[in-house]
């Protein structure tokens, strides 16, 4: 199903006031408020655009993950602060709650298969943002032992 622009601008506004909404919850503060929230926007914008270029809703996730955590990472070498403070807040627009609700709904109604095919299905939802986080986070920890020759802030034309 392919989304308007006015339905992924409402969308990723959503996204933005609920990461907005959590950092609260969790006590972050001043300009950080703002930065993961944004973060949690980014990361459903990035979600919303690829569906235009892949069916398939793991791969969404896994590139939304990846970009939120690389987003998160240089937040936090910016703000040198903790990269949880920003990455906990973005990625709660991608968390599959739903997915795990329907689990528990089906488990609870006796609809096993179903229960074991929306189970599945949600773990590996939950298993791509955490490879995209992963890969990211290990990407960009690489960086410090790449030759300085290398390095994209060293690129000097």
């Amino acid at each position: 199903i392919k989304m308007s622009i006015q339905d992924i601008v409402i969308q990723v506004a959503s996204s933005t006031f609920a990461s907005f909404a959590f950092s609260m919850v969790f006590h972050i503060r001043g300009i950080n408020t703002l930065i993961s929230s944004l973060g949690g926007g980014l990361g459903w914008l990035v979600y919303c655009l690829l569906s235009y270029a892949f069916p398939s809703d793991l791969i969404r996730y896994l590139a939304a993950g990846f970009i939120i955590s690389v987003y998160c990472e240089l937040m936090a070498r910016i703000r040198k602060s903790p990269v949880t403070v920003f990455l906990v807040v973005a990625i709660i627009p991608l968390v599959p709650g739903g997915g795990a609700y329907h689990t528990m709904e089906y488990l609870i109604l006796g609809q096993t298969s179903l229960a074991a095919s929306t189970g599945i299905h949600t773990l590996a939802i939950a298993g791509c943002i955490a490879v995209g986080i992963f890969t990211a986070s290990s990407l960009i920890r690489l960086i410090p032992l790449m030759p300085p020759k290398y390095r994209l802030h060293k690129i000097k034309k």
